[in-house]
C-alpha cells in the first residue's frame, strides 16, 4: 500500500544519506546531501563517472525523491 504522506527534508535527507552508505561503489564521505523543499541536491566529488551515476541511482532507490534527481 503506498502512502500519501511527503518526508521531511530531514528524513529525507537521513535516508538519502543510508542508502549512499549502502552502495558499495561510492565513498559517501565525499558525497554531500542537500534537501529543501523535498527537492534532494547532491554535491562534492566522485572519483569517476560510474561513482556519480552510482550515487545518483542509489539517491532514486529512497521512497519520496524526485524522479529527476542528478540530470544536471
Amino acid at each position: 500500500m503506498k502512502s500519501n504522506l511527503k518526508k521531511s527534508d530531514t528524513d529525507l535527507k537521513r535516508d538519502v544519506l543510508a542508502e549512499l552508505k549502502y552502495e558499495p561503489s561510492v565513498k559517501v564521505t565525499d558525497i554531500g546531501v542537500l534537501v529543501k523543499d523535498g527537492t534532494v541536491t547532491l554535491n562534492g566529488y566522485a572519483t569517476n563517472y560510474g561513482e556519480k551515476w552510482d550515487a545518483v541511482r542509489a539517491t532514486k532507490r529512497v521512497a519520496g525523491v524526485n524522479g529527476n534527481c542528478g540530470r544536471h
